[in-house]
C-alpha cells in the first residue's frame, strides 16, 4: 500500500469520526433542549391547574369568612403572578407569593370549623395538595433536564460545538425560600 493511500484513508477516517461525533453531539443537545422545554411546559400546566383551583377555593372560603378580604386579595394577586410568569425566575417569585397566600387561606379555614367539615372545601383541598405534589415533581424533572443540558453544553469538546449552534445554559427553577415549598401546604383540623 502506498503512503499516499494510507494518509488519505487516515484523513477520511478522522473526518468520518469527527462528523459522526458532531452529528451525535448536536442531536443529543437538541434532544436535551426539547426535554427541558417539555419539562417547563409541564410546570406551567401544573401552575395553571393550581391557579384554576384557587378561585373555587376562595369562593368556598369566602362564604364562611367574608371579613377576611385581605387574604382573598393576596391569593388573587398571587394567582395572577403565577399565570403571568414566563421564566423560571418569575415563576420562582410567584411560587413564593402563592405559598404565602395559600398558608393564609388555610389559616383562615382553621378558624372556621364548619368550613373544615364542608365536602366541597375538603375536595378542593385534596385537589390542591395533589397539584402541589405534581408541581414539585415537574420542578424536579425540569431541573434534572436543565442539569443534563447545562452539563453537556459546558463539557469539552461539546462547548466548542454548543455555542456556535445556539445552545445556551438554562436557569434552574429555584425559589428564594425553599423551605416554603418543601412540602404541600399543611392542613390541620
Amino acid at each position: 500500500m502506498s503512503t499516499g493511500l494510507v494518509i488519505t484513508l487516515v484523513i477520511v477516517a478522522l473526518v468520518l469520526i469527527a462528523g459522526i461525533y458532531l452529528w451525535a453531539t448536536y442531536n443529543s443537545l437538541v434532544t436535551l433542549r426539547v426535554r427541558v422545554e417539555e419539562a417547563w411546559s409541564d410546570i406551567t400546566v401544573q401552575l395553571k391547574r393550581r391557579a384554576d383551583l384557587i378561585p373555587s377555593l376562595v369562593e368556598t372560603v369566602k362564604g364562611y369568612a367574608a371579613h377576611e378580604q385581605g387574604v382573598f386579595d393576596s391569593v388573587t394577586k398571587a394567582r395572577a403572578e403565577t399565570i403571568s410568569a414566563q421564566s423560571p425566575a418569575e415563576a420562582s417569585v410567584a411560587e413564593n407569593h402563592m405559598q404565602s397566600a395559600l398558608k393564609s387561606i388555610f389559616a383562615v379555614a382553621e378558624a372556621y370549623p364548619q368550613l373544615q367539615a364542608s365536602q366541597n372545601f375538603l375536595q378542593l383541598q385534596a385537589e390542591l395538595v395533589d397539584t402541589e405534589n405534581k408541581v414539585q415533581a415537574s420542578r424536579r424533572f425540569y431541573n434534572g433536564g436543565v442539569r443534563e443540558l447545562n452539563t453537556k453544553i459546558q463539557v469539552f469538546p461539546n462547548n466548542l460545538l454548543a455555542g456556535p449552534f445556539g445552545f445556551t445554559k438554562r436557569d434552574f427553577f429555584e425559589v428564594d425560600d425553599a423551605a416554603a415549598i418543601a412540602e404541600p401546604p399543611r392542613i390541620q383540623f
